[in-house]
């Protein structure tokens, strides 16, 4: 006879989610030439905002220190439109928008990610300690050659 699942005990692992280590846009926003992705991008990133177009451009202008506008906003996150945001403009975007996600886009066209700085030192904790392990191996077959040798 089967058991009854045990409905007192917490299920610890149910609703927990991993969080989120490397920061990159959706990988469907990254697919195709170079200018759409550019234009996708910036219109879901627009899209994902909780303000206006217009709080946002002006929220650029501020950080930039020159006029940036809805109108350029709109010709950005088109395709049709041909023209894309100068870097200085598009970090102003990350910066307007909170949208994270877009640092990633640049590093993993080249393969690389972005990773919150709070996990640098673990990442590197870690190469560390692989370091440390191919060290020890090596370490353990010369003494074992050496040792060997010596009958």
């Amino acid at each position: 006879m089967a058991r009854a699942p045990d409905r007192s005990t917490l299920d610890l692992f149910r609703d927990w989610e991993p969080p989120q280590v490397v920061v990159s846009p959706r990988e469907e926003d990254m697919r195709g030439p170079l200018d759409l992705v550019i234009a996708k991008l910036i219109k879901r990133a627009l899209a994902d905002c909780k303000q206006s177009r217009e709080i946002i451009a002006a929220k650029m202008t501020e950080y930039l220190g020159r006029p940036i506008s809805k109108d350029s906003l709109d010709a950005w996150a088109s395709p049709a439109k041909s023209n894309r945001p100068p870097l200085d403009a598009f970090a102003a975007l990350i910066y307007a928008t909170g949208d994270m996600s877009l640092l990633g886009w640049m590093p993993a066209e080249h393969g690389y990610v972005v990773v919150p700085a709070k996990y640098a030192d673990l990442i590197e904790l870690h190469l560390l300690e692989e370091r440390e392990s191919e060290i020890s191996r090596r370490k353990q077959a010369l003494t074992a050659r050496y040792k060997g040798g010596r009958s």
